[in-house]
């Protein structure tokens, strides 16, 4: 299903030893961790786009410390995957959400990000499963109708790229930070809402909404790896425990034809 990303070619890759090639003689590499690295120089804006090796830690230690489960709980419950399904994770950072979610369902799990420190700890964690660089605000790298489902949780929001990815009647969940998300370190954010599901009207109906919220107490070192994952500057004064919250607003979406 994964496709060519060299200009104008889109053909698909195969497989080959310690590679993928498309039949036009383009050829990737893939790294020991298990990910390849399908993005073009054009198609990004830094010599190293995406987030950063500090970040990546610090969420997945935000991850491990158990913080973020009932987050996912509430994906899983909406989404309601099972081992059938093709889901791709655009912006999937460290794996952890499609990570999860394949190794509860079965289900055939592709995520995508353009941060390679991100890629490669998702392919390290959660081994055999598909992880890709490439950037997913220009092109999804693979095949019209290749996925039953799709994710974007705080993520990228290609509306017309999803749209020609998944098959029909393919669900799309878009996991949204909340105004009260983290509201105790950077205050009340904005509704997202409204502005999203503009966003997918042509291609896509609302299916279900809710709000997934849970609270966490934590110590000096976790605050400061939250606070690096969402890339705020350290405070002057020392950080002091405290209970944070966490706050998604989930929306599912069904392709509609066009």
């Amino acid at each position: 299903m994964l496709q060519c990303t060299v200009r104008n070619c889109r053909a698909p890759l195969v497989r080959d030893g310690c590679r993928i090639a498309c039949a036009h003689g383009h050829s990737f590499d893939v790294a020991k961790s298990g990910y390849v690295n399908v993005l073009q120089p054009q198609d990004k804006r830094s010599k190293n786009p995406g987030d950063t090796a500090q970040a990546v830690a610090a969420r997945r230690r935000t991850h491990e410390r158990g913080v973020t489960g009932p987050l996912l709980d509430g994906i899983a419950a909406m989404l309601r995957a099972h081992a059938d399904d093709v889901v791709l994770d655009a912006g999937c950072g460290d794996g952890f959400y499609l990570g999860s979610l394949a190794a509860r369902t079965g289900l055939d799990p592709h995520g995508i990000d353009i941060s390679i420190p991100a890629v490669d700890a998702a392919a390290r964690k959660y081994q055999g499963y598909e992880w890709v660089v490439a950037n997913a605000d220009r092109v999804v790298p693979y095949a019209d109708g290749a996925f039953t489902a799709a994710l974007s949780i705080t993520g990228r929001m290609n509306a017309p790229e999803f749209h020609r990815v998944l098959r029909a009647g393919g669900r799309l969940l878009v996991a949204l930070a909340a105004p009260e998300d983290l509201i105790e370190l950077r205050g009340a954010g904005r509704d997202r809402v409204d502005r999203t599901v503009a966003t997918f009207a042509e291609g896509f109906e609302l299916d279900e909404q809710q709000r997934v919220t849970t609270t966490a107490e934590l110590d000096e070192a976790a605050l400061d790896d939250v606070l690096h994952a969402i890339y705020r500057p350290l405070h002057a004064e020392p950080l002091r425990a405290m209970r944070v919250s966490f706050s998604l607003d989930l929306l599912l979406f069904r392709k509609k034809a066009l």
